[in-house]
């Protein structure tokens, strides 16, 4: 487990938790390792190499969260604590510069957190959207229906495509996702494309009518 570590609010950031004071929790193994105090907790699942670091980063405009050259680095559950709210970064799933075993790890790691952490109150699922979900996507996504979890989907580099082709290609996954239409965001952390309605996806989860800061 790492010590905490608190970061000071970004004054000159506009992101949308940059007004907030962020403790770094710990880094933990343990797929239900309990949180005190108790509060909302949504955990942030994708690929190894889908840019959650580079999400976090973007939420609180600041560098909270190491992003690596080398996908799937994240090994443990990484705990962020807001006033009201926890995120938990999850290891990423699929492509990873890992052993086998240490792969097998994170599968366990990730499947047991969604499946028997019953404090979880909600999961920000991020997809690339140059991508269809691929079979692994899916096999998650039966986990999460199964569960009857609350989800939100953020698509991910949306800079890397055009803006008629990643308005296409959101249209396309949110049927292939057959989620309700607000449950599926564009973002990118490049340009800052939705990460400011995202924030306040996030803090209703916690506080419902309560917008993030701007």
């Amino acid at each position: 487990m790492t010590q905490e570590h608190v970061f000071p609010p970004a004054i000159e950031s506009s992101a949308p938790f940059a007004s907030y004071p962020v403790t770094f929790v710990g880094s933990f193994p343990d797929a239900t390792h309990r949180l005190e105090p108790k509060l909302t907790e949504i955990a942030m699942l994708g690929r190894s190499n889908v840019g959650k670091s580079s999400l976090i980063n973007a939420l609180f405009g600041r560098t909270l969260a190491r992003v690596s050259n080398s996908p799937g680095r994240t090994g443990h559950v990484n705990v962020f604590r807001l006033p009201d709210l926890y995120l938990l970064d999850l290891p990423g799933y699929g492509f990873a510069r890992v052993s086998l075993s240490e792969r097998r790890r994170y599968q366990q790691l990730v499947q047991g957190l969604l499946e028997k952490r019953m404090t979880l109150s909600g999961v920000l699922w991020l997809l690339d959207i140059r991508h269809d979900p691929s079979a692994e996507d899916r096999a998650y996504g039966d986990l999460l229906a199964s569960r009857r979890m609350p989800v939100l989907v953020a698509l991910t580099k949306g800079d890397k495509l055009p803006f008629a082709q990643r308005q296409k290609r959101r249209r396309e996954l949110h049927a292939l996702l057959a989620l309700p239409d607000e449950q599926v965001q564009l973002t990118s952390s490049a340009t800052g494309e939705g990460i400011a309605e995202l924030g306040q996806s996030l803090l209703a989860a916690a506080h419902p009518g309560r917008k993030a800061s701007s």
